[in-house]
């Protein structure tokens, strides 16, 4: 009995020993079910995993049992799943969702979701994975969208983006679909409204368009934040950061902390986030501390963020949102003017005079109600927002005693977008997208002590719309559509402040009592646009596009010299957009290219006339071109860049000429200098990642000085320079990593757009010295 019991136990072990491996055989398939390719498919318990092939089917064996298999690929959002390995093979088909990287779907350009093979326009999507590293380097998304989106003009290193227009032109900010930026008085702070943390990715559709409304002449960029992760009652990611300058680091460091919360019960879904950052002293590359005015140092900043949804059926879905933001300045610094073109601006100890600069508070929320088939094929989508806004600018002795003003904003306003298929013939099918906007803006900049800079303006905009899409003969694609702009100002009675003269230095600058009164403006805008998608190496576009925007009513109306409204120059502006380009697939290249042209009869630039600034109302005319590549040299090396140029003139004398001697250039507050991208990224083992990254401006001069020798606001000369940085990033396990950005890596001394082109002593700053940034995440 004894050597039967123990053949029994040895043949059972050989057996175990030498049992048939399992096998799980299938596809990997995107969002579209379209296979994706060259996907890594492993079992980590095992540290053994294999690769799709070009079609994205897969083969993996192991020993008999279950696993948890994980799926990842570039692009694609990693999966993990279990799986049973049996000596049967198994099929099985996995479904992984876009992480934004492939930039294959953008909501922004028509308001319902298509693939970019469907848009005749230029489109940059900076998704999560490039938000993750960009914010890893710097947490401003002023700096992060300067890095990733071609067109773009450059950060000023400060807390307003005045410069950082959209090829040439102004443009509209929105939070998922919330508009953020303040047309009737354009403060330049609409950038700067949202911490990075609470968004998923960032669309930017660049070129007038008419789609959302006033304001949008240079294009739109929508911040679409989080959603809820499915498949897990709770998930959470905590962050904790410390940043510091290496150069005379003394009071330079400071700190991040963040939590978010996710997940899905039934049918109900949540995200909620928190973010907390204070920043250090900024100092330049000599290790001087940077000038406070307007400046990041010492800067406090607050996010919360919640989205909670509610899926009433598989077609009826409700979402609820809510952002707050604030971020003040409490520096130990005072501003010390320096030098145009010869010494810096910088800061010296001293109290700062009165309330704290920044924005105390951005609030944001919405009701979103999303219905697909409501009536027979048509879909409804019904947006229900609001948004407080309210912003402070530094002191200053503009007016008598001194003061800080302030842009304080209310808006309210209800999107309803229906979306239709047509049958139009044997052949032919139309998907039309048609609605109705109504928005009102309330805004006004006054100081803080009370006095009235700018009275309160209340805009009331009805604006019905439609937009009509077809593919022809199966590869090509026509958009045509029109909106109907009705827009009623109610402005009251106000008197003009009293203010400084720039050029005496005297205060006898306002004091005009000016009888208000009602502006109305009706206005029809077209777009049109063609795309070619035969060829993955070819796929050329065209497009023409309009928008309408009220040029920065506020500036006007604190500058009046006239008694009455009507007097006033507040005619609205009509951009005309041209635009023709092409992307390319070859292999592992992607390419872009887009040359634009864009014209309106009346111009939006300032200038400064007897000390006070006025807005210049000849004809213009912004030109430029961009190019933009990545590749992928390797499977785990890529690189990638691009070229942006632009430029735009003023017709002074309206003869539609553009080079006649009386023709001038756009200031630099509108025209940013060429501006060239590159990067390198190398990830020497599957859960290490490097980044090496290029930004650099070139030269533009394109005035000259006054008769006393100085140059006027936005003209003076920008000299380029080049600043690298470097992100590095490793998982530590599979719920911890730590990461590491530098910022300015090789400290280049240097002074930004933004301080060059302004040509003003106060405002001749330099750009931050090598700067770190050191992050640890865990996940769970």
């Amino acid at each position: 009995m004894r050597s039967v019991i123990m053949a029994a136990v040895l043949t059972a072990g050989a057996t175990g020993a030498f049992a048939q491996q399992g096998v799980i055989r299938g596809t990997v398939r995107n969002e579209q079910g379209q296979p994706v390719p060259f996907v890594n498919i492993s079992i980590p318990s095992l540290k053994k995993g294999t690769v799709a092939n070009g079609a994205g089917t897969f083969i993996l064996a192991a020993p008999q049992g279950e696993y948890k298999i994980r799926i990842s690929g570039v692009g694609q959002k990693s999966l993990e799943q279990p799986a049973h390995f049996s000596t049967d093979t198994t099929i099985t088909d996995i479904t992984l969702q876009s992480n934004g990287d492939l930039n294959e779907v953008v909501v922004s350009a028509s308001r319902r979701k298509e693939t970019l093979d469907e848009v005749p326009s230029s489109i940059t999507i900076v998704g999560p994975r490039e938000l993750e590293a960009q914010k890893g380097i710097s947490n401003n998304i002023m700096d992060i969208l300067a890095v990733t989106v071609p067109g773009l003009g450059f950060s000023g290193n400060q807390t307003g983006n005045t410069g950082q227009t959209l090829r040439g032109r102004n443009l509209l900010v929105m939070v998922d679909g919330i508009p953020q930026s303040t047309p009737l008085r354009a403060g330049g702070r609409d950038m700067r409204t949202i911490d990075p943390s609470a968004i998923e990715r960032v669309e930017v559709i660049k070129g007038a368009t008419s789609i959302y409304g006033n304001g949008s002449d240079g294009g739109l960029i929508n911040y679409i934040t989080k959603k809820g992760q499915q498949g897990k009652p709770l998930s959470g990611k905590t962050t904790v950061g410390a940043t510091t300058q290496l150069k005379s680091a003394q009071h330079t460091a400071g700190i991040e902390l963040g939590q978010l919360l996710s997940g899905a019960a039934g049918k109900f879904d949540f995200v909620v986030s928190g973010h907390y950052e204070q920043t250090g002293v900024y100092k330049d590359a000599n290790g001087e501390v940077l000038s406070p005015e307007y400046g990041l140092g010492e800067t406090q900043l607050w996010n919360g963020f919640a989205k909670v949804g509610y899926t009433i059926n598989p077609k009826n879905r409700v979402e609820l949102m809510y952002n707050f933001f604030g971020s003040q300045q409490k520096s130990d610094y005072i501003l010390k003017p320096g030098k145009y073109l010869d010494s810096a601006a910088i800061g010296v100890p001293g109290k700062r005079p009165g309330a704290a600069e920044g924005t105390p508070y951005n609030h944001n929320a919405s009701v979103h109600w999303s219905s697909e088939g409501i009536i027979g094929g048509t879909d409804l989508d019904v947006n229900v927002y609001a948004q407080r806004f309210r912003t402070i600018y530094s002191f200053v002795d503009s007016w008598r005693g001194g003061g800080q003003s302030q842009i304080n904003s209310k808006k309210s306003g209800l999107r309803i977008n229906l979306s239709s298929p047509i049958r139009a013939g044997k052949n032919v099918d139309l998907q039309a997208v048609y609605g109705l906007d109504f928005m009102n803006d309330i805004t006004n900049q006054d100081l803080v002590d009370g006095r009235t800079w700018v009275p309160e303006m209340d805009m009331r905009n009805y604006a019905p719309y439609a937009q009509l899409k077809t593919t022809l003969y199966r590869h090509w694609v026509l958009k045509a559509g029109a909106r109907f702009e009705n827009i009623n100002i109610d402005v009251p009675d106000f008197t003009t402040i009293i203010s400084k003269n720039n050029s005496t230095g005297e205060y006898n600058v306002g004091g005009v009592a000016v009888k208000g009164g009602s502006l109305n403006y009706n206005a029809l805008v077209y777009n049109a646009g063609l795309r070619y998608n035969e060829w993955s190496y070819f796929k050329p576009f065209v497009s023409y596009s309009q928008s309408f925007s009220i040029a920065d009513l506020g500036r006007t109306l604190r500058s009046a010299k006239e008694n009455t409204l009507s007097l006033l120059k507040t005619k609205a502006v009509i951009a005309h957009n041209y635009e023709a380009g092409a992307t390319s697939t070859l292999g592992p290249v992607n390419l872009e290219a887009s040359y634009y042209i864009s014209k309106s009869a009346l111009g939006s630039a300032y200038t400064e006339i007897d000390g006070r600034f006025e807005i210049e109302r000849n004809p213009e005319k912004v030109y430029g071109f961009e190019f933009a590549a990545d590749a992928r040299i390797l499977k785990n090396l890529s690189a990638g860049g691009s070229y942006s140029f632009v430029e735009g003139k003023i017709d002074k004398d309206g003869n539609g000429n553009y080079k006649d001697e009386k023709d001038t250039y756009i200031g630099g507050d509108r025209i940013s200098p060429t501006k060239v991208t590159a990067y390198v990224k190398y990830n020497p083992i599957e859960r290490w990642s490097l980044r090496l990254q290029m930004l650099q401006a070139l030269s533009r001069d394109r005035f000259k000085p006054g008769a006393n020798g100085k140059y006027s606001y936005g003209q003076g000369p920008v000299n380029s320079f080049a600043i690298f940085s470097l992100f590095s990033s490793l998982e530590l396990d599979k719920h911890s990593g730590i990461s590491l950005g530098v910022d300015n890596l090789f400290n280049k001394d240097y002074y930004t757009v933004t301080s060059q082109w302004n040509a003003r002593n106060e405002n001749y700053v330099k750009g931050n010295g090598v700067r770190l940034n050191l992050q640890y995440t865990y996940q769970f």
